[in-house]
């Protein structure tokens, strides 16, 4: 059969890329069409996935919506061409909209309640799959039991490289990771992150349990620039998985650094000053069930949690420990996937994989 992949962010990237392997490995034709978004190009280019590009991301809602129409003529030309059985993507208006016009089944994966827009895809889409957390229901639903993240940071298709240590220079030290997002996407608005002006001495407080080092999505200048985490992306996995603690903005790193065993603290809220956190099913799961990840709306909060942390001897190892319960609660999501998208629709009525 014919698959049609859809990637608009590197966090899709990760998401499909052994789905991808295992598709064409059983003797599926694989197309991935990519937006050019952060660095989902360089990622896609990294592990050797050959895409067609589609576009780029654009910013004001006027010029979004124009450009969404320009999308879905230039994926509608596409799969005119390659003819897939089935259309896949990560919360993807593109896919839905296409799906629906040409009468063939999108599957639509989504782990985000305050995803904006979703009058956008859920009309379109044939169905969508979210994990069992969470919150809320849109449409004709499927629900397994694991997390996005874990389609690619699974033990069985993550192995951490050690050598990244010596790349950031801390061999034997510990060290902090702190991200900052863009603040550009639409789900995004109206929220707070970090406070700029605060974030200097935010640093030279970790500073006193070890090394710095920053991953942004927005320019860093001046003297932060001392703090950059210099890595290729594909290697940034690597990096949390030994860091200490993560600490910032953005909820796909958190998640991802909570299921590398590594203490992740959350700083966002919204316009009423309450942390974001509290309305993602994945996020309460990881704290309340597995105590793997902590949310706050409030710096001040954040701060005296990650000092008690990084003050413990023993959190990473508990951290660890944590992450095998995890794994061994949850199904392979990989293999889940593979399985749901190229078994449908009778995955859709069948058991779970």
């Amino acid at each position: 059969m014919n698959i049609l992949v859809d990637v608009g962010h590197p966090g899709h990237v990760h998401f499909y890329r052994n789905s991808i392997v295992n598709w064409k490995k059983g003797g599926h034709e694989v197309l991935v069409v990519a937006r050019d978004k952060d660095l989902t190009i360089n990622l896609l280019e990294s592990f050797g996935i050959e895409h067609i590009k589609i576009g780029e991301s654009k910013s004001g809602l006027l010029r979004k919506g124009l450009d969404m129409i320009a999308k879905d003529l230039r994926l509608l030309r596409i799969v005119r061409n390659f003819k897939p059985n089935v259309l896949t993507g990560v919360f993807s208006p593109y896919v839905s909209h296409v799906g629906s016009l040409i009468n063939k089944p999108s599957v639509i994966f989504n782990d985000t309640e305050l995803v904006k827009f979703s009058r956008l895809v859920t009309p379109f889409a044939s169905v969508i799959c979210t994990p069992q957390c969470f919150r809320g229901s849109v449409g004709k639903n499927v629900r397994y039991n694991g997390y996005q993240e874990l389609a690619y940071l699974h033990p069985k298709y993550f192995e951490p490289d050690k050598s990244v240590l010596s790349d950031l220079g801390v061999n034997g030290e510990r060290f902090i990771v702190i991200r900052l997002i863009s603040w550009n996407a639409y789900h995004d608005r109206g929220l707070e992150g970090l406070d700029q002006a605060r974030l200097f001495g935010i640093i030279k407080h970790f500073e006193k349990y070890g090394r710095v080092f920053i991953t942004s999505e927005r320019k860093i200048n001046g003297r932060l620039k001392d703090y950059v985490l210099n890595l290729p992306p594909e290697r940034i996995h690597s990096a949390l998985y030994y860091a200490d603690l993560y600490f910032g903005e953005g909820g796909t790193m958190a998640a991802e650094s909570a299921l590398l065993g590594t203490p992740a603290i959350h700083v966002e809220s919204d316009k009423n000053g309450r942390a974001t956190g509290g309305t993602s099913g994945n996020f309460i799961e990881l704290r309340d069930e597995y105590g793997l990840l902590f949310f706050y709306a409030d710096r001040n909060d954040a701060l005296e949690k990650s000092t008690e942390l990084l003050e413990s001897e023993n959190a990473k190892r508990e951290w660890q420990k944590k992450r095998k319960k995890l794994v061994r609660d949850k199904v392979d999501v990989t293999e889940w996937v593979t399985q749901f998208v190229e078994k449908y629709p009778e995955s859709f009525y069948g058991p779970s994989y």
